[in-house]
């Protein structure tokens, strides 16, 4: 059965980062241009895990959750994948944390926000705790999720990332970074997969 078309999008930025990401920011601008029909959500996460989710199923309690789509980034990937097997929502997930609650365990202390160095969170060991509570047993539905998995990401295991997401749409990229510095690159793919374009603006 065919998709319904996307009219809500919702983009999660990843582990100390912010909705001023470059990723978040070029998506933002090309729902601008091309789709301001589009009710667009990019939120500020708070570091709690359990707060974070708490947010985002409140934002998106009214959401058409079959006409809804949501993008995440690194931690943000992890909390897409969360929302998308809870709500049967589509999503798109970019170099996606895998094992969060493992991997953020070497980071609870005080830590700075990537945008504005000036600005410190504390990462709770209990934050561990919520994110191994909210995480997913297994991808179900695979057709609904995208994904863009860098063999160059320094942080995670692009193996383990598409072990994880075996079966969905992965484009797997032989270089690249964590961040995906070469996004613009990417973003056509990631509107295709989505549906974006009314059928008027796609290439002949």
């Amino acid at each position: 059965m065919a998709r319904k078309p996307i009219t809500h999008l919702l983009y999660l930025h990843g582990f100390r980062s912010s909705p001023r990401s470059a990723k978040a920011q070029r998506m933002a601008a090309w729902v601008a241009a091309h789709r301001l029909d589009l009710h667009w959500w990019c939120p500020q996460l708070p570091p709690s895990p359990r707060e974070a989710l708490a947010l985002l199923l409140q934002g998106v309690s009214a959401w058409p959750h079959e006409a809804m789509a949501v993008v995440g980034s690194s931690l943000g990937g992890f909390y897409a994948t969360v929302l998308a097997e809870r709500l049967g929502c589509t999503a798109v997930l970019l170099n996606p944390a895998v094992d969060p609650a493992r991997d953020l365990e070497k980071y609870i202390g005080e830590q700075t926000a990537r945008h504005d160095p000036a600005e410190r969170f504390f990462f709770q060991p209990a934050f561990v705790g919520e994110l191994r509570a909210m995480t997913p047993p297994a991808v179900t539905k695979p057709e609904r999720y995208g994904a863009v998995i860098a063999k160059g990401d320094e942080l995670l295991d692009w193996r383990e990332m598409a072990a994880r997401y075996a079966g969905c749409r992965i484009k797997l990229l032989d270089g690249s970074d964590h961040a995906l510095s070469d996004f613009d690159a990417h973003l056509p793919d990631i509107i295709d997969f989505l549906g974006l374009l009314r059928p008027s603006a796609r290439p002949r």
